[in-house]
């Protein structure tokens, strides 16, 4: 009965403290070593994307370097359907913040283990993937799922590097269209913008804010040019107040004065008013 319940509780999961789940992984089948993963439901409250949903996002650690993110897919797609793979070197947001560019325009990717966030379809994969025995790995290359190392990666990586000058064309292409279309579409909405802005007697312009998120946009240049000349009749002004230097001090002299009338007067009214609150029984 012993070796019977031994062999019940190696089926069961693997879980270590910080709630991970160890999954085994096994480049083939003839392997003796095994590389281990840790996975755990992606929860973190500052998660404001929507590409990561968290009931069905999986946290794993621990990738190794030969598993691309096609690879990675495949693994976790035994537990259900995947709906997104992101891979990286260190947790947090992996998505570009600007337009999409090209594999042959971006640096290369560091080398190494990696961090990465599988999104299932559905809720119950992900219960699926972390119930999974740790007796039972991963294999990592079969006959249907080829991975390449050593000298064949190489070789691979080699080949991959060349690109035909068409297909390169097209991709610039591409990538042209979508730059002209977002700036006819800034342009667009600073023209709004100049068209909403609304100018007191004083000067001041009625600023509105944007979408949340969106970068700040530099003034259109009418607003520039509105504002320069306001600049300068500002100092026109203050030049021909105070031409010269005589006038700069008449002006300092009365404005002495004034103050001290005004000091004066405000003396005379506390004493009025200090006198009027005394006490007289008769």
């Amino acid at each position: 009965m012993a070796p019977a319940k031994k062999k019940h509780a190696s089926s069961q999961p693997c879980v270590i403290p910080g709630g991970f789940t160890v999954l085994p992984l096994q480049f083939n089948s003839d392997s003796a070593a095994q590389h281990k993963v840790y996975v755990k439901e992606h929860r973190v409250r500052a998660e404001k994307s929507s590409h990561r949903p968290l009931d069905r996002t999986l946290f794993v650690l621990n990738i190794p370097p030969y598993c691309s993110q096609a690879v990675v897919r495949d693994l976790f797609s035994q537990f259900g359907s995947v709906q997104s793979v992101e891979l990286g070197d260190h947790p947090g947001s992996f998505q570009e913040s600007g337009p999409k560019l090209s594999k042959f325009f971006k640096p290369a990717e560091r080398k190494g283990f990696k961090v990465g966030y599988v999104v299932f379809y559905n809720s119950s994969s992900l219960s699926a993937a972390k119930s999974h025995p740790h007796n039972v790995p991963l294999v990592v290359c079969t006959e249907q799922r080829a991975v390449k190392t050593g000298v064949q990666k190489w070789i691979q990586q080699y080949t991959d590097s060349f690109i035909q000058p068409d297909k390169l064309q097209q991709i610039v292409n591409s990538f042209m269209e979508d730059y002209d279309k977002r700036k006819e579409e800034e342009a667009e909405q600073q023209r709004k913008e100049a068209e909403q802005q609304q100018e007191d007697e004083e000067g001041w312009v009625k600023v509105t804010r944007g979408a949340k998120g969106a970068k700040a946009r530099p003034h259109s240049e009418a607003a520039n040019k509105r504002t320069l000349q306001k600049e300068m009749r500002k100092k026109k002004r203050k030049e021909l107040m105070n031409f010269y230097t005589w006038q700069h001090k008449n002006t300092q002299k009365e404005h002495i004065a004034e103050l001290r009338k005004k000091f004066e007067e405000d003396k005379q009214r506390i004493a009025l008013l200090r006198a009027q609150r005394k006490f007289r029984p008769y």
